[in-house]
């Protein structure tokens, strides 16, 4: 079997440091916040190549807490993508605000600036642009519009850890950024976490507030706050991990230019890096209109696959009083038909890349047959 993900060979080359990082927090006795989670923030924020990071318990609490912190509320309107996990609508919703979708572009998978002005109104607050399978949106003319028509831009980072647009990194874009560090993530910790980045001090003080309870200062509780804190075994591991990340990410990279390379003659679509991209691949994400059989066969193969994903938000029944309809969105709808993960990480081997590809076109022959 060739698993899709393989955490526990990554644990193993690990071990040894995070066990020391975990005993020196159950030594301090800091489960909650605490040192091992203000050195994960400071280090992670100047990954960033931003000012702050602010760790909160998990990616859906980073964006919670970013619009809010925007003074993002009811009656307001936020303009995001329909093809992401449905957390980037959710915690939209959560402010009481109202979820605006625009469709992708299907190269990138990410949001087409192109289609954002139409989606303006008198109402529209902030857009979120999310970075999609660890590959930037366009943030050029994102950026742009914003500028020109007095919005916020916040960026959905939670599978971009290390993604660059032009040089720069996702996180260092918009006023805010929001990462998550769910086990699977490129950076990920051995249970939920998040946290947003931003360079603004005043942002920096009133998210730090908001995850706390509002507080500043104990039991002075200067705004309605939420338990968002991360947790002190959490940093501890992240930091661990964050020395690792580049490392990772370019076996990652080295992997999807294999594939790129055994898979270009099996006629299917494979994933495009833009000009403009750093793309870290938190997953590698094939598409083809015969995804289920090309799934199936390739389970009977021993290659484990996943599906980013396989309903856009529009379409899920939880979010039916958003008032779309199937083909409102069509770019983000024929992608969640046809895309298709297979495995990529870090510590795969060549062997390994190459059994996937080569078990992958015969499945890919049959299925096109």
């Amino acid at each position: 079997m060739i698993p899709y993900l393989d955490l526990p060979a990554q644990y193993r080359g690990i071990k040894d440091e995070i066990r020391a990082a975990i005993d020196e927090v159950l030594e301090s006795c800091q489960f909650v916040l605490g040192r091992a989670v203000a050195a994960f923030e400071q280090d992670f924020a100047a990954y960033c190549q931003a000012r702050y990071a602010i760790g909160v318990n998990s990616g859906t609490s980073a964006l919670h807490l970013a619009l809010l912190a925007a003074g993002i509320g009811p009656g307001d309107q936020v303009i995001t993508t329909p093809f992401t996990f449905v957390a980037t609508v959710a915690a939209i919703q959560y402010t009481g605000a109202r979820p605006v979708l625009v469709d992708i572009d299907p190269r990138s998978y990410t949001i087409d600036p192109a289609q954002i002005e139409r989606a303006i109104t008198p109402k529209t607050r902030a857009l979120l642009p999310v970075h999609l399978y660890g590959q930037p949106a366009d943030m050029g003319p994102i950026l742009e519009i914003a500028a020109r028509r007095g919005l916020i831009v916040i960026e959905d980072a939670a599978q971009a850890h290390g993604a660059e647009y032009k040089g720069r990194r996702a996180g260092s874009l918009g006023a805010m950024a929001c990462f998550s560090f769910y086990p699977v993530k490129n950076l990920g910790a051995y249970g939920e976490g998040g946290a947003i980045v931003t360079s603004d001090p005043e942002y920096n003080r009133t998210l730090r507030m908001l995850r706390d309870w509002g507080m500043e200062k104990k039991y002075e509780h200067l705004l309605k706050g939420f338990n968002y804190r991360m947790e002190g075994i959490q940093g501890a591991v992240l930091g661990v991990k964050l020395r690792h990340l580049e490392a990772w990410t370019e076996a990652r990279r080295a992997h999807a230019a294999r594939y790129r390379e055994l898979l270009a003659p099996a006629g299917i679509g494979i994933p495009q890096e833009m000009t403009y991209a750093r793309h870290v691949y938190h997953v590698y994400t094939i598409r083809t209109a015969g995804r289920a059989q090309l799934q199936e066969r390739l389970t009977e193969a021993g290659v484990q696959t996943a599906i980013h994903y396989p309903v856009p938000v529009h379409l899920q029944p939880a979010y039916a009083d958003l008032g779309y309809h199937r083909g409102d969105f069509p770019h983000a709808e024929k992608a969640a038909g046809e895309v298709l993960s297979l495995p990529i990480f870090p510590e795969m081997t060549e062997e390994q890349i190459a059994a996937v590809a080569e078990c992958f076109q015969t499945a890919g022959a049959a299925a096109q047959s």
